[in-house]
């Protein structure tokens, strides 16, 4: 397979340590997989590989890849008898076609979407089916908006280094039925997702996935601008002791047809 450069940096511990949602929200997903012994599955994105090893215990074979030596290095470590790979969602090649393509919370980081979807359609045996959840229309809008607001009140660019793609569900679709898929299931829908930390919530989610906006400051900057934003958002993301993500998510289940439909 092709292993490509990566620019983001992923803190592994702070995922795990803090950000453990974002697996236990995944597992769900896992049960429309069909794994079982005998099944070929690629977890795409697999962080940590926590979603992996839920996928190997069903009796499947299953590999996992991730774009972070970070995420690569600690799944190895915490479960080493699963295969782990470093490569990129944009840009991998398996010699042996899969069952189903997991993708859990990783597909709205891919700006190269196209690829990505032809990559998936690639590495399908013919009939094989894609089962994905990724950050949809209008997901964090409030955060994003207090982000915009602050920078703004701050004189600096609102929108410096956006990392995400949030697609609608029609534009998703029409990408995958465009590429050969024939999407099966598909639906967009909100998911207000409880922050671990009562105090430090939306930094510490923004710390883990925004970094990209804050790169042109130092760290007594960051914290500064990152204590208002959240300040921001306490009369609409705060409630009941916790700090709350505006998630909207977008889950597809497609399969691949035996040829590519003209």
């Amino acid at each position: 397979m092709t292993i490509t450069a990566f620019k983001k940096k992923w803190d592994a511990n702070l995922y795990d340590g803090k950000h453990s949602f974002v697996s236990r929200y995944g597992e769900d997903l896992i049960q429309l997989l069909d794994a079982g012994p005998g099944k070929l599955i690629l977890d795409l994105g697999c962080g940590t590989g926590h979603l992996t090893a839920r996928i190997a215990s069903s009796g499947a074979d299953v590999v996992g890849l991730d774009n972070s030596s970070d995420m690569i290095a600690k799944a190895i470590d915490d479960h080493p008898d699963i295969k782990f790979i470093l490569g990129s969602a944009s840009d991998f090649h398996f010699r042996t076609q899969f069952d189903v393509i997991f993708s859990n919370a990783v597909l709205h980081w891919v700006h190269e979407k196209e690829k990505a979807i032809e990559c998936m359609f690639e590495n399908l045996k013919p009939g094989g089916r894609l089962v994905i959840e990724m950050g949809g229309r209008g997901n964090i809008q409030s955060i994003l908006n207090a982000i915009q607001a602050v920078f703004e009140k701050h004189g600096m660019p609102g929108k410096n280094g956006f990392p995400w793609y949030f697609p609608s569900l029609s534009e998703y679709a029409g990408l995958l039925e465009s590429s050969g898929f024939r999407v099966v299931e598909a639906m967009h829908f909100d998911r207000p997702t409880a922050l671990q930390d009562p105090e430090n919530g939306i930094k510490d989610w923004l710390r883990m996935f925004g970094k990209s906006y804050f790169t042109h400051l130092d760290d007594k900057e960051t914290d500064e601008i990152l204590s208002e934003i959240q300040e921001t958002l306490k009369a609409t993301n705060f409630r009941d002791g916790k700090w709350f993500a505006d998630y909207k998510r977008l889950r597809v289940i497609a399969i691949k047809e035996k040829s590519k439909v003209l």
